[in-house]
């Protein structure tokens, strides 16, 4: 007999303004699941958790908590009010407290590398991330609920969490972007999805296959719809005259049809991001030579030397506090170096992305991030109206004109990339770009980086997004070394070797070649956006040509037509060979997309 739930929801309803985020959702979680609940930035994962962790804020239906079940949540923004010392904040999760020397307590803040003493005021954003995951596991908790948990969290700390949660002995529900953290802990997957909760009760590998076999039938059913309601349009315009009374019915049921097609709510769009177009600039982007860079008494960056051509992509990684942003500042000539010396390339016109968002002032509209009092804003070199490029980043119209103050985390990344990403440029610079972006955006933005003419400079803590990316990792260990290796994350771990324990001295520097551009390591194989942009569309434009080619073909076989108007006739007959060219291209175009997916299938 299975075991009862520990929480469940039932027909829970929520509305945010005229906007529909939770639609009569129902959910369970049994004793020990791992789930991780996927959904678009803006879907309604935060509100979901927030209504599980207890919140009354939802319109209607209900919660059941088994009782005497301790639920914790990790919420993406910590709140630290009424808090004196980090162990402070830490204790309050915990009903039969000790105080501030609880044993539990400090031994989880001795593993986060954390000082109870310290106040949270004084944390960076790193810290008060630790901070927050220790007041959530301290208590053991039957359920957890874990919102982003990875961002701001350096790789060593999320390998920690990884391998804390794969002994945890209660349930937990995952909210992350980072696609190998839900690989490697999530058994089964809650999708939110335009107001309800679909379940796969696999792992989050299977997630896109299934959800885009679920959108495919959807599709397919809202064209039969479409269809039919075409026909009985058809109908109604011939017949209602003749058969008025007797068939009022039928005239009902097509407008219950069309009425169904109105309120049917399509899969909402994908956002679309392209780069500036690239300023000319010299093959050679940045050339470093043995700099250093101390802060007081601790070396952070210690003789590194590299060489940065252009179409290069480079991500930096290593722990919080090893030094990678100071490092990116002097590769981009905004801090000077102790020793040694940095050239940049000629014409460098670099566009920044820091991961603080401070180009957003909260009280600002969107439209006023973008175009300040303007209708218009430059886009690649071309003046596009602001609304059209907002929705191209999936904003809604009614967001344009509300404080930036109101967006989701994954709305205010969005937009911060909207702005940056309209400016002409030759360098993209990157802090922590991924963080709260859902799995759509980061794949669009990542073929927009691997497609831009310029060079990407990328700080990370995304293991996936690096791999599919970067086509050399510098790696930070901590102690004022920098080493550059080939490839992306994974690469970095198979030529650097296991480390016997984690804080071990990293290897011995390796040198690394500067006599020519390094080339970039194979990613694993995907058709990528576009191809699959293609292969989706080219069926319907063969469709279209199909029938377009028959009217043709019925128009000339007219006898009189050539007699009749011979200018029309010719129009005709060269129209129809342009055509059938392009129907033979669109066929073949499509056969070898085909061919190459079934290829990468087998592939993989």
């Amino acid at each position: 007999m299975a075991e009862p739930p520990l929480l469940a929801l039932q027909d829970i309803r929520y509305r945010l303004g005229d906007q529909t985020i939770l639609d009569g959702v129902e959910l369970s979680i049994a004793p020990g699941e791992r789930l991780s609940l996927i959904g678009r930035n803006g879907a309604g994962k935060s509100t979901l958790l927030r209504i599980l962790a207890g919140e009354p804020i939802a319109d209607s239906g209900t919660r059941f908590a088994q009782p005497g079940a301790v639920v914790a949540t990790l919420p993406q923004e910590p709140d630290f009010t009424g808090h004196e010392t980090v162990a402070d904040y830490v204790t309050s999760a915990l009903a039969d407290s000790l105080g501030p020397s609880d044993y539990r307590v400090a031994a989880l803040l001795d593993e986060l590398k954390l000082d109870g003493a310290r106040a949270p005021s004084e944390l960076s954003g790193g810290e008060a991330r630790r901070a927050a995951l220790a007041r959530a596991l301290v208590a053991e908790p039957d359920v957890l609920l874990l919102d982003e948990p990875t961002n701001h969290l350096d790789l060593p700390t999320i390998e920690w969490l990884e391998a804390t949660l794969a002994a945890w002995k209660g349930a937990y529900v995952l909210v992350s972007h980072d696609r190998r953290f839900l690989t490697n802990l999530a058994r089964a997957v809650l999708w939110l999805d335009r107001g309800i909760v679909r379940r796969l009760d696999r792992g989050y590998a299977e997630f896109e296959a299934w959800s885009n076999d679920i959108l495919e039938r959807e599709a397919t059913e809202r064209h039969k719809l479409d269809r039919l309601i075409e026909r009985e349009t058809e109908w109604a315009g011939k017949s209602i005259r003749a058969r008025r009374t007797r068939n009022e019915g039928r005239l009902r049921a097509l407008g219950e049809l069309r009425k169904q097609r109105r309120q049917q709510i399509g899969p909402v769009g994908r956002a679309v991001i392209e780069t500036g177009a690239a300023e000319q600039s010299g093959a050679l982007a940045i050339t470093a030579r043995n700099i250093s860079k101390s802060w007081g008494d601790k070396t952070v960056v210690r003789e590194f030397s590299t060489r940065i051509f252009r179409r290069d992509r480079i991500g930096l990684i290593g722990p919080n506090g090893a030094g990678k942003t100071t490092l990116l500042r002097m590769l981009i000539g905004e801090l000077e170096p102790d020793t040694g010396s940095v050239k940049l390339g000629a014409n460098l016109m670099p566009v920044v992305i820091d991961q603080r968002r401070t180009a957003l002032d909260p009280e600002k509209t969107p439209w006023e991030i973008l175009a300040d009092r303007n209708d218009h804003v430059l886009v690649r070199g071309q003046q596009r109206h602001v609304m059209t490029y907002l929705r191209e980043y999936l904003f809604r119209d009614e967001q344009a004109r509300q404080p930036v103050r109101t967006l989701s985390g994954g709305e205010r990344n969005r937009l911060l990339l909207a702005k940056a990403l309209a400016a002409p440029s030759n360098l993209i610079v990157l802090d922590e770009p991924t963080n709260d972006l859902d799995a759509d955006t980061l794949d669009l933005l990542q073929e927009a980086l691997a497609d831009y003419d310029g060079t990407v400079l990328l700080v990370s803590h995304d293991r996936d997004f690096l791999d599919r990316l970067v086509t050399s990792t510098i790696a930070l260990e901590g102690d004022g070394t920098a080493i550059e290796y080939a490839g992306g994350y994974s690469d970095y771990l198979l030529q650097r070797g296991p480390r016997e324990t984690p804080t071990a001295a990293p290897p011995p520097r390796r040198e690394k070649a500067t006599s020519a551009p390094r080339e970039a390591t194979p990613a694993k194989q995907r058709l990528g956006y576009k191809r699959e942009r293609a292969l989706a569309e080219l069926p319907k434009k063969m469709d279209a040509l199909h029938a377009e080619m028959a009217a043709l073909g019925e128009a000339l076989a007219d006898p009189a037509l050539y007699t009749r108007d011979p200018k029309g006739f010719a129009a005709k007959t060269a129209r129809l060979g342009a055509a059938q060219a392009e129907l033979d291209a669109a066929e073949t175009e499509w056969l070898e997309l085909e061919m190459l997916r079934e290829e990468l299938k087998s592939a993989g």
